[in-house]
């Protein structure tokens, strides 16, 4: 295939495009490692910061569905990771009741800051590489942040067996970019929504803890009665 200004591709492009088709054939075919206690495991990732208030009380309020979503597959144990002014990113032990989750989240107030997504995804990995993580869910505004050390953050969750659920509040083009990215590397799914569609949150917040709890095949399940399942089903076969 030629480049942008005509030219065939150089050995050293073509070498690079290789290496990096094996890394995601790679990344695809990565056993995670075993689950120590037969319960899915999910990190459920939010920015904290000010301009999320009204999300932050959207998600407290939906968060029991996830756990009802993966009550027949088995449960599901949620860790709870937000960030918020500057600095500050916390990640709670692991809860697998939605009363539990709530009880967390009532105790956090949002605060004015930057986002901190290089911490999430560093704390996922480590999570990972201890037991298995079914899923991690990220639901933001903004990405403030270089992109470089999140790819690679995002290329060795893949490795482990993590895909990302990321999910944008809004249409800022920066944190578009960097969220559908973080899940192509991961093979999981990308998704927008505005602050009024309770709904459509509910939904996606679902799907992805019924792919947490129960794999793949759980989530083509969903997907037969569900179109937001569907469509993020349809991006995990697509990267």
């Amino acid at each position: 295939m030629a480049t942008q200004s005509g030219e065939p591709p150089t050995p050293a492009r073509r070498e690079a495009s290789a290496e990096i088709a094996a890394f995601l054939e790679a990344a695809r075919n990565a056993p995670a490692p075993a689950s120590t206690t037969g319960r899915g495991r999910m990190i459920f990732a939010l920015d904290a910061t000010m301009s999320r208030q009204p999300t932050w009380d959207l998600a407290q309020r939906l968060q029991a569905r996830m756990f009802q979503a993966a009550a027949d597959l088995g449960g599901l144990d949620v860790q709870l990771v937000y960030f918020r002014g500057f600095g500050e990113c916390r990640a709670s032990r692991f809860v697998s009741g939605g009363q539990g989750l709530a009880d967390l989240m009532s105790r956090i107030e949002v605060r004015g800051g930057a986002t901190q997504l290089r911490k999430v995804l560093a704390h996922a990995l480590s999570e990972a590489r201890r037991a298995k993580i079914g899923a991690l869910v990220f639901v933001g505004d903004a990405m403030e942040e270089g992109v470089d050390p999140l790819m690679r953050l995002a290329g060795e969750l893949a490795l482990c067996g993590v895909k990302a659920f990321m999910f944008q509040e809004g249409d800022d083009p920066a944190a578009r970019r960097a969220f559908q990215e973080i899940a192509r590397l991961t093979g999981g799914a990308y998704s927008a929504f505005d602050a009024g569609a309770a709904a459509r949150l509910e939904a996606l917040l679902r799907a992805a803890a019924t792919y947490a709890a129960g794999g793949r095949a759980a989530l083509e399940t969903q997907a037969k009665g569900d179109a937001h399942a569907r469509a993020l089903l349809e991006q995990m076969r697509g990267t």
